[in-house]
């Protein structure tokens, strides 16, 4: 029991811990009001460029809670079409299009593109993206909890397992990506490279190509990854050496 709880400590509270000082040194807008939610200029303009467009987009959260956790969301473009963006967010219809500008700051913070899919490639995928967002089992009012879930992340990593073909996953500091309703303990991927176990989010575990290998608990990461070399740390997410 001793070396359980040791491990606990340095792998995820001293992490967390860290991770958490170094955001309150910063500076943060005061509140959701005061912040900045403005387009960042990443993607061209959607009439620049006929062709069909995929993104999958994190960028961290606000005040001590983007310390830990980012948001997370998707952007799709037909071909000769605009700009739509998918989030779940935490108050009214969870599930949001077009709320907020497609490359838009979250809490004044800059996003990351994790994915930018192009031309065929992106238009083949999105019909599935288009279902996989129709068919989410949590979009109803009140189908949103921010701890361990479903929250926004939880929707992403749903729309991203039922379409495999993008072959990514969120990153560790997505907090409720691992969310499974009780009962839904084991998560194999179709090509049976990717296993995931959860206990509703509180905790889990993950071993395959896409995770490396994942110790979770309570929304938080530790592990190693192995197709990219490096390792992963609540709060400061993938570290490659």
């Amino acid at each position: 029991m001793k070396k359980i709880l040791l491990l606990v400590f340095l792998c995820f509270i001293v992490p967390a811990l860290a991770s958490l000082g170094v955001r309150a040194a910063g500076s943060q807008p005061g509140s959701w009001r005061s912040a900045d939610w403005s387009s960042s200029g990443q993607l061209p303009e959607a009439g620049s460029d006929p062709d069909a467009a995929l993104y999958v987009m994190t960028a961290r959260t606000g005040g001590l809670k983007g310390a830990l956790a980012v948001h997370s969301w998707i952007v799709t473009k037909t071909r000769n079409g605009g700009y739509t963006r998918y989030d779940k967010v935490g108050w009214g219809s969870p599930i949001r299009i077009n709320g907020y500008p497609a490359d838009g700051r979250w809490y004044s913070n800059d996003p990351d593109i994790l994915v930018a899919l192009h031309g065929e490639d992106a238009a083949r995928l999105i019909p599935s993206i288009e279902d996989a967002v129709r068919t989410y089992p949590f979009s109803g009012r009140g189908d949103y909890t921010l701890w361990p879930g479903p929250n926004s992340n939880s929707f992403v990593a749903h729309v991203l397992r039922n379409v495999p073909e993008l072959g990514i996953s969120l990153p560790p500091e997505a907090v409720g990506r691992d969310f499974r309703p009780f009962g839904e303990f084991v998560t194999l991927s179709p090509d049976w490279r990717n296993l995931e176990l959860s206990l509703g989010g509180y905790a889990g575990f993950a071993v395959g190509t896409l995770y490396g290998v994942e110790l979770r608990l309570g929304g938080l990461v530790f592990g190693i990854d192995v197709a990219r070399p490096g390792i992963k740390l609540p709060g400061f997410g993938r570290i490659g050496v």
